[in-house]
C-alpha cells in the first residue's frame, strides 16, 4: 500500500469538517500572502510553522543555520520576520535526511496555555485486518520511542468495521488517558468518532495527533494533525487527490507513477526491479544480507508492459548513486519473456553503464533467457536469489 500525505494546515481543514477541535490557522504559499494570513490571528504571540512532508519539524535546523522549524512569536510583527526566515528555506529534521525539505508554506497558528499532552492516532493493525486507535499520555514525543522505552504507556483498541468504536472502548482509552471526568470524556468521545468517521470515509492509512492536548481552560484540541491516504483509493476521493504536494514527492516517484510502477528511493547503490511487494522486500533483504544497500523498491508488477520495463530502467538510471542493478523476476502472471524485452528495450533506449544481474524464473523463462543471451548485452545471468544477491553485491564492490 502506497501512501499520499497532506500538510499539517491541509489536515486541520480536514479535521474541522469532521467536528475535531483545532486552533484557529491560516496559511501563506509565498512572501505575498504573508501579512493577510497573520491578520488573521489574535493579537499578541503568533505560533509560526514550517509546512513540510516530515516530523520533528521544532528540532529542525534550515541549511542557513536558523534554528528550529516551529516558533512562538511575541506578536504579529516577530511573526511575519520569522515567517519570511522559513519561506524558501530548507529544513532539515531526522526525518527528512540531511538534504532537508523546502519550505514553501508556513502556518500561523493562534497560541494554546497546554495542561496536559497527549498521543492519539487511528492506522491499521495488519495481525488482525482492522483499524486500531493508539493512545498514550506520552504526547509530543515520537510514538516509537514510547513503545520501545515505556509501553505501558500506550494503550491500543481495535475498531469493528461493522460497528465502529464502542462506548465501553471509548471508556477504555478515556480511562487510560485520565479523561474519564464526564465533561471531559464527552469532547473525547466526539473527538473518538470523528476520527474513525475521518478514517473509513476517506481511506486514510494513518490520522493522527501528537500532541492532542487539554488547554488550561479545559478544551480538548488537537494541536498537531497528520493524514497519509492508501493511495489506491484516491479514485474515489479527487478532493483528497487535489491536496497533494508534488513539490514534496521526488521526482523520479512521480515519474514512476505514471507507468504504473511502485517505486520509492532509498539511499543504496544496488537498485532492484523485481515483480511483486513481497518479492521485493525478500530481494531488498537478502541484498542487505550479502552485505550491500539497495537503492530503491520497484515493483513493477504483475502486468507490466514492455515500456513500463523500459522506463523502469530509465528511472533507476537516472539516480547517480546506482551502481549496479539487480533483476530479479518470478514469472506468474508477468511474462520472463515481456521483462528481457523490457531489458533489451532499455538498453537500446537508455545506456547500461553499471553492472547488471538478472534472475529469472517461472513463466516463459526459456524465452526471456533466450532474449537476453541472442542479445548480446553484458548481462550476469543468476541461480535463485541467493546466486543473484552475491553477484551483485560482488560486482558492486569491485566498482568501487
Amino acid at each position: 500500500m502506497e501512501l499520499m500525505n497532506i500538510h499539517e494546515y491541509q489536515a486541520k481543514d480536514l479535521f474541522s469538517q469532521y467536528g475535531i477541535s483545532v486552533l484557529r490557522g491560516a496559511a501563506a504559499h509565498e512572501a505575498g500572502e504573508l501579512e493577510k494570513a497573520v491578520a488573521q490571528m489574535p493579537d499578541g504571540r503568533v505560533v509560526v510553522k514550517a509546512q513540510i512532508h516530515a516530523g520533528g519539524r521544532g528540532k529542525g535546523t534550515f541549511t542557513d543555520g536558523y534554528k528550529g522549524g516551529v516558533k512562538l512569536c511575541e506578536s504579529h510583527a516577530e511573526a511575519l520576520e520569522v515567517a519570511k526566515r522559513m519561506l524558501g528555506n530548507t529544513l532539515v529534521t531526522k526525518q527528512t535526511g540531511p538534504a532537508g525539505k523546502m519550505v514553501r508554506t508556513v502556518y500561523f497558528n493562534e497560541p494554546c496555555a497546554i495542561a496536559k499532552e497527549y498521543y492519539l492516532a487511528v492506522t491499521l493493525d495488519r495481525g488482525c485486518g482492522r483499524p486500531v486507535v493508539i493512545a498514550s499520555t506520552e504526547g509530543g514525543m515520537e510514538i516509537e520511542k514510547v513503545a520501545a522505552e515505556t509501553p505501558e504507556k500506550i494503550v491500543k483498541v481495535n475498531i469493528d468495521p461493522a460497528f465502529g468504536v464502542a462506548p465501553y472502548e471509548k471508556r477504555i482509552l478515556a480511562y487510560a488517558l485520565g479523561l474519564s471526568e464526564k465533561a471531559m470524556f464527552a469532547q473525547f468521545s466526539r473527538l473518538i468518532d470523528g476520527l474513525a468517521k475521518l478514517y473509513w470515509e476517506k481511506d486514510c492509512s494513518l490520522v493522527e495527533i501528537n500532541p492532542l492536548i487539554v488547554s488550561q481552560d479545559g478544551r480538548l484540541i488537537a494541536l498537531d494533525a497528520k493524514i497519509g491516504f492508501d493511495d489506491n483509493a484516491l479514485f474515489r476521493h479527487p478532493e483528497i487527490t487535489a491536496l497533494r504536494d508534488l513539490s514534496e514527492e521526488d521526482p523520479k516517484e512521480i515519474d514512476a507513477s505514471s507507468f504504473g510502477l511502485n517505486y520509492i528511493v532509498l539511499d543504496g547503490n544496488i537498485a532492484c526491479l523485481v515483480n511483486g511487494a513481497g518479492l521485493a522486500m525478500a530481494t531488498m533483504d537478502i541484498i542487505k544480507h550479502y552485505g550491500g544497500s539497495p537503492a530503491n523498491f520497484l515493483d513493477v508488477g504483475g502486468g507490466a508492459t514492455t515500456e513500463a520495463v523500459t522506463n523502469a530502467f530509465r528511472i533507476i538510471l537516472s539516480d547517480k548513486h546506482v551502481k549496479g542493478i539487480l533483476v530479479n523476476i518470478f514469472g506468474g502472471i508477468m511474462s520472463c519473456k515481456t521483462i528481457a524485452d523490457g531489458i533489451v528495450g532499455a538498453a537500446n533506449n537508455v545506456h547500461i553503464s553499471v553492472p547488471l544481474v538478472v534472475r529469472l524464473e517461472g513463466n516463459a523463462v526459456a524465452e526471456g533467457k533466450k532474449t537476453l543471451a541472442e542479445s548480446g548485452l553484458p548481462i550476469v545471468s543468476a541461480d535463485g536469489m541467493a546466486d543473484a544477491a552475491q553477484k551483485i553485491v560482488a560486482l558492486v564492490g569491485k566498482c568501487a
